[in-house]
């Protein structure tokens, strides 16, 4: 028997609570995995507090991430006593998740523990870095380079904005950082690499279609007008890594930037990313994130404490990484 955070539905409400499992509950999969730490994501958070439908069938364990070790493989790749990594793959949405001392997953899932990371630090990285690290990489791929100018971050103080802040700098590159805390988080965003720190409201008026060139770059974690000012903002030939939604779906945009100006807009998905990719990612992170990373951006919680930090991650409240202690 083990504990685990369980969701159900009654009336169209979500209930979180922990409870004890067997482990003949878990789901059908190829590796058994003692699971160390798991971390909360804005979509664990929706997912918790019932605000997005993430989950659709239940009970239903969150859980997007975890790291652990291998406790029985029906999988030649993997042994019991290796250290495993896992991001994505509708783990947590569809498949019970990590916010639970044990999990059963499919070895296509899973991504050997990098050397230099341990399970907190790769939790501290999580779904949230190893997105903000395929952003980078997106800005590597279109040409930008350090000396083309600024590169604009957007929701700098979540996990994915401060993670690509911080990589960002580790490369040399000029870091313009948004947050809607100007005074609460800009000194971690500077700490973490940023040059500047601007106020969200500032991308919240309507964008005209196109507006004085100023970014190299930009990672948007927003989405909505968020993003469409910064589209009109963009310099010629420039790119935008987009992963995020928090601010909406939608885009009220023109193709003005994208034919008068040259820019890309690349979208970046972290949940169905291939392995060699996901691989060459997690070893670009170990190389790229400084020790002062994993000093300033984290807090550590048990797992009672979950659905209290997913209703603070929703409501914005949430500076930096959250990891669960399993």
């Amino acid at each position: 028997m083990f504990n685990a955070l369980i969701l159900n539905q009654e009336e169209k409400r979500t209930i979180a609570s922990i409870e004890q499992i067997d482990e003949a509950q878990l789901p059908e999969g190829d590796v058994l995995i003692d699971v160390d730490y798991s971390s909360l994501n804005y979509k664990d958070g929706l997912a918790i507090t019932g605000k997005g439908k993430i989950i659709r069938n239940f009970p239903m364990v969150p859980g997007i991430d975890l790291a652990g070790t291998v406790v029985d493989s029906k999988d030649a790749r993997y042994q019991a006593g290796d250290k495993v990594v896992l991001t994505g793959w509708g783990v947590g949405e569809n498949h019970w998740g990590g916010m639970a001392q044990r999990a059963s997953l499919k070895a296509d899932w899973l991504v050997p523990l990098p050397q230099g990371l341990d399970s907190k630090k790769a939790m501290m990285v999580g779904t949230a870095g190893f997105t903000a690290m395929l952003c980078v990489q997106a800005l590597l791929d279109a040409g930008i380079k350090p000396e083309d100018g600024e590169i604009l971050v957007t929701g700098a103080s979540g996990g994915v904005g401060s993670v690509a802040v911080t990589l960002l700098a580790e490369l040399g590159y000029t870091v313009a950082a948004v947050t809607g805390r100007v005074e609460q988080n800009g000194p971690l965003l500077e700490k973490l690499g940023a040059s500047r720190i601007i106020d969200r409201v500032e991308f919240e008026e309507p964008a005209r279609p196109l507006e004085k060139q100023i970014w190299a770059g930009a990672v948007d974690t927003v989405g909505s007008k968020v993003l469409a000012k910064v589209l009109a903002q963009m310099d010629y030939n420039s790119a935008v890594a987009a992963c995020g939604l928090a601010g909406g779906f939608d885009l009220p945009t023109t193709v003005m930037p994208f034919i008068l100006r040259n820019v890309r807009l690349q979208g970046v998905d972290s949940v169905m990313c291939p392995t060699e990719k996901r691989i060459a990612a997690w070893e670009k992170l170990v190389e790229l994130l400084p020790d002062s990373y994993f000093e300033q951006a984290c807090t550590e919680v048990e797992l009672a404490e979950a659905p209290k930090y997913a209703e603070d991650i929703t409501n914005g409240q949430v500076t930096g990484r959250v990891v669960i202690k399993l």
